[in-house]
Order: C-alpha cells, then sequence, then structure tokens
C-alpha cells in the first residue's frame, strides 16, 4: 500500500472536513507502515487511539445515560461495552470505508483476520482523536452518533450486550426443560490462528451454528443465533 490516497473522499464520507489534513491522515497510519515509510513526516496513530478511546468513552456514556433514565449503573455499563468493544466498532468501521484507506505495512495488508478487526477498531478511535483535536468535541460526539449509535438497536433488541451462552440456557430451562449442549463441528487453519464452527443443541437439535477463532467464541456466536433461530431474543423483555 502506498500514502497516495485521497482523504478528501474519506472526509466526504463521513460528512466531516478537517482543518488540518495531516490530522486525519495520522488517524490511518499505522506503526507498521511507518518501518518501510521512515521519511513520511508524521507519526502513527497510536497517540490518537488513546485520545480517541476516552472521547467516545465519555459520549457513548452520556448517550445510554440521557436515554435510558431508568436503567442501573450494571445494565448501563453493559450497553457501553456491547457498543463500544472490538467487534462493534470494526463492523462500523468497515461500514463508513476505513478498510480503503488504512496505510498498513505490506505484511499487515496481507492479513484481514481478527488483527484487522483490531486494527479497524483501533483507527475509528484514531479518527475521533483526530477529529476531538481538530474541531472539538460537538464535532467528534456527532460523528459517533451518526456512525455507531444506530447499532445500538440491534444490540439491545437482541441482547447483545447479555452473555448469550447463559440467556440462551436460561430460555432454553424455562421454555424447554433443557440444559444447552455445544460440540465443534468444524476446525480450520494452523494451531495459531485456528477457526471454529460450533453447534449448539438441545437433546439431539441441532438449534443453530456459530463462528469464532476460539470455541469460546464460536458458541457465544452460536447460541446468539439459536436465540434468533427460537425466537427468544427477548423483544418483550427490554
Amino acid at each position: 500500500m502506498n500514502d497516495m490516497k485521497d482523504f478528501s473522499e474519506f472526509e466526504k464520507k463521513i460528512g466531516v472536513e478537517f482543518k488540518d489534513k495531516n490530522l486525519l491522515k495520522q488517524a490511518f497510519i499505522h506503526r507498521s507502515y511507518l518501518n518501510e515509510n521512515p521519511s513520511l513526516g508524521l507519526s502513527h496513530n497510536e497517540r490518537l487511539e488513546f485520545l480517541g478511546d476516552a472521547v467516545l468513552e465519555l459520549v457513548t456514556t452520556d448517550y445510554l445515560y440521557r436515554l435510558y433514565t431508568d436503567k442501573t449503573e450494571g445494565e448501563l455499563t453493559a450497553y457501553r461495552a456491547a457498543l463500544v468493544n472490538t467487534i462493534s466498532i470494526s463492523k462500523v468501521a468497515t461500514t463508513i470505508g476505513v478498510n480503503e484507506f488504512l496505510l498498513l505495512s505490506k505484511g499487515e495488508a496481507k492479513d484481514i483476520g481478527k488483527a484487522r478487526q483490531y486494527i479497524l477498531a483501533n483507527t475509528y478511535e484514531s479518527i475521533i482523536g483526530a477529529i476531538f483535536l481538530d474541531l472539538g468535541y460537538e464535532a467528534a460526539a456527532k460523528f459517533i452518533a451518526e456512525t455507531l449509535f444506530p447499532s445500538l438497536k440491534e444490540i439491545i433488541s437482541n441482547r447483545l450486550w447479555q452473555d448469550a451462552k447463559s440467556y440462551f440456557q436460561e430460555r432454553s430451562q424455562e421454555y424447554v426443560g433443557v440444559t444447552p449442549s455445544y460440540s465443534v463441528l468444524a476446525e480450520e487453519g494452523p494451531d495459531h490462528e485456528k477457526h471454529f464452527t460450533v453447534g449448539v443443541f438441545l437433546r439431539d437439535e441441532l438449534v443453530a451454528r456459530g463462528e469464532g477463532d476460539s470455541k469460546q467464541e464460536a458458541e457465544q456466536d452460536a447460541a446468539r443465533n439459536a436465540l434468533l433461530a427460537k425466537e427468544w431474543n427477548g423483544h418483550d423483555m427490554v
């Protein structure tokens, strides 16, 4: 990859115009890229990520506090954790086209697995940090509200804020008197980069499958899919 990217296209995409264009570019610079481009004249994005992470947490906390006036601290914390975790914000980063503008080393550019997910999430936070520095808190809050907060509806309606395995077990025992069991259906990849497919069963019934880079992750995914398949995802309980 090279740095000959038109970041004005990204500005148009997110509806934000930077005064300091280098600040936006810096938000996309992964540490690995500087190893191959030492004369770039800009630093990597880790300090911006540090700042953006704090802004993201404050903006999200403020939003949830005002939106859910009847929820406890514990519930709000769970909502926030689901909203700002790596999976959620990497999905948002993908949706707004961050992948197309990343400045990575040749090695990192080839990795499209979990490592890329972390890079996307970190870059999203870096962009928030850059907006905050360049345009202030309100602009950063607006960007977060427009890009991330629409995900909250799915998180709440599908109870993604709750441990899916625990919730599916509760529902299974309540509705059919059965404790779910999990079984690995497939394993792919080398030892250091396994990918698992897991099935969740009620007695002999395969209710749903799930995937992940660990058995635990795949089981959680299977439980979430099972809640949807059984329509036990608690729409009436939120």
